[in-house]
């Protein structure tokens, strides 16, 4: 297979690039050039805010796989290519859902409405949207849409998933106690990234077509507590605060900067990380444990370097104002 990958370069694409390349493909990426596609690659400098970027590839291609979060990419790569790639992939997100309240929604939920401007990360669910519309109306029956929920694994520069196995393999206090949400309601649904790459990759090789909730099966968010602390051997208190306590020490959740990452509040989001996983399950994605995430993940983490600042997450410092302050409050 001839496939085109749109990026490539970064973490999933990587990972992408890498399974079709085991699997004995000719793999051309296409991405602006600021970083190297993976050994064995092609790879085509392009900016594609530029209309003609599409002319620098050149023949044919069995299929390509697309990443990007951006409508007018999705809208130009369908238009420019559409006489010359034979099947379709978009990587989307479970964002696209208008309800995340509801558990258990399968891929036929209420959409969010498409967004018609120029990208804005704040409106990145209904961005998709709109990247889905570009390809299904191009492909139809041969576009593939892959909708995951959070992806992890080694190198998530997002520090979302890495950040509660290296908290708990390095504490912040003195103690070891570590700060996590009371969220006995809350739910995760991860995906490791090379085994999101590895179904990508098979399911295009095979023409499959369709929309896909490319996830794991959801697990409480504190036995993903428990499984992070038994792969980092952590066996300090664990300093639990509630919804409350957490909005009124303006606590984010989620991601981003002074966050928890991974929760979320209750009820208004108890079907965001409970999306049915049947059909992509039918369709051939194999997972493997999160116990095996987790660790990897962990690896990456120290090798990265545990003190580095990071994008998502409670820092150190904070975390120990903020366990003083939980504590006292218990007094």
């Amino acid at each position: 297979m001839r496939l085109l990958v749109l990026g490539g370069t970064a973490w999933l694409g990587g990972e992408i690039v890498r399974a079709a390349l085991e699997d004995g493909h000719e793999v051309v990426c296409m991405a602006r050039g600021d970083r190297p596609a993976p050994d064995g690659a092609t790879l085509v400098a392009a900016n594609r805010d530029d209309p003609q970027a599409y002319s620098a590839l050149d023949g044919r291609f069995d299929a390509a796989l697309d990443v990007t979060m951006v409508p007018a990419h999705a809208r130009g790569a369908v238009t420019a290519l559409r006489d010359r790639v034979d099947h379709w992939a978009l990587v989307s997100t479970c964002s696209v859902y208008a309800q995340d309240d509801v558990p258990g929604q399968d891929e036929s939920a209420p959409l969010q409405p498409a967004w018609d401007g120029a990208f804005e990360i704040e409106k990145y669910g209904e961005c998709k949207v709109a990247c889905e519309q570009a390809v299904l109306a191009a492909y139809g029956d041969s576009a593939l849409i892959a909708r995951p929920g959070l992806i992890t694994g080694p190198g998530d520069h997002s520090d979302r998933t890495g950040y509660w196995p290296l908290r708990f393999a390095h504490p912040a206090t003195d103690d070891g106690a570590v700060l996590v949400p009371d969220a006995p309601e809350a739910s995760v649904q991860l995906i490791d990234a090379r085994d999101l790459a590895r179904w990508l990759v098979e399911a295009t090789q095979r023409g499959t077509a369709g929309v896909f909730n490319t996830t794991t099966e959801h697990i409480a968010l504190g036995d993903y507590f428990a499984l992070a602390r038994d792969v980092a051997g952590h066996d300090g208190d664990l300093v639990t605060v509630d919804q409350q306590w957490i909005t009124d020490h303006e606590i984010v959740p989620w991601a981003g900067e002074r966050s928890l990452p991974l929760w979320l509040p209750q009820p208004e989001y108890a079907g965001f990380a409970t999306r049915s996983t049947a059909a992509a399950r039918a369709a051939g994605l194999q997972t493997r444990p999160l116990e095996e995430s987790i660790r990897d993940t962990l690896a990456w983490e120290l090798q990265a370097g545990p003190g580095r600042v990071r994008k998502s997450g409670l820092s150190p410092a904070d975390e120990v104002v903020l366990i003083s302050d939980a504590r006292a409050t218990d007094l």
